[in-house]
């Protein structure tokens, strides 16, 4: 039964995520027509409306803990674990302020659910030197243009039964060139919500986003030191409080 009960609950949230994704897609292309960064500030506020009626009808209940850790006038480049494909619902509507995700390129050749992807993030084409290249000065201007930037710094879903995969220079490579802080954030639940090993299965409940304290990278940080740092935070952080949530 609860097999059953958790594939029908799959199908109701794939269909409450379409058809609200479609009352809010007109409202959401017409914010295109406005300049960054106020373009993707009124996308931000259409999703955060339509995301917050998606998790309510879904059964989805999102606590956000630490907001006031985002100092105003401060742009930081936001690290956080990534376990589930509900993750990117939570992250960009979860951080104060513009931001805007990496996402790899595959996904915005989605029909219609292109229109958000493409405007939300900057896009990478990982089997491209010249994308990666591109996609990281995007990423600087992002940053200069008044926004965070939102990074997943294990690179894919973290699968391995661990708190977290090895993570990749990017993020931290980022925060050390342009000057910027490094925001760490740890969310809870979504892995048991939206299982890895569980194909088809979805089950209602509880999730958490954490932001923990800024890390400012030192004068002479390097991008090693600065993501190994990063690392041995976010890991002590999930193992003291995974059992809580």
């Amino acid at each position: 039964m609860k097999n059953l009960f958790s594939r029908v609950m799959l199908i109701w949230a794939g269909l409450v995520f379409i058809l609200s994704m479609l009352v809010f897609l007109p409202a959401i292309w017409i914010s295109g027509f406005w300049p960054e960064p106020r373009r993707t500030s009124l996308l931000l506020n259409i999703s955060r409306v339509w995301i917050a009626i998606f998790f309510l009808l879904s059964g989805i209940r999102l606590r956000i803990r630490g907001k006031e850790k985002f100092k105003t006038g401060q742009q930081y480049v936001v690290v956080c674990n990534h376990n589930s494909m509900l993750d990117v619902p939570i992250t960009s509507p979860g951080i104060p302020g513009a931001n805007k995700t990496i996402a790899k390129i595959e996904i915005a050749r989605v029909p219609v659910f292109n229109i958000i992807y493409k405007r939300g993030s900057v896009l990478v084409d990982r089997s491209s030197d010249r994308s990666r290249r591109d996609s990281y000065l995007k990423m600087r201007q992002v940053l200069e243009g008044g926004m965070h930037m939102c990074i997943y710094p294990e690179g894919t879903r973290n699968k391995t039964g661990k708190p977290l995969k090895d993570f990749q220079d990017g993020a931290f490579k980022l925060a050390v060139d342009a000057g910027k802080p490094i925001m760490p954030a740890i969310i809870f639940g979504t892995a048991r919500m939206l299982p890895n090993d569980k194909p088809f299965r979805f089950i209602p409940g509880k999730v958490e986003m954490h932001f923990l304290d800024p890390i400012r990278p030192g004068p002479e940080e390097t991008v090693k030191e600065l993501k190994e740092k990063t690392f041995r935070i976010m890991w002590d952080y999930y193992e003291q409080n995974q059992g809580k949530y």
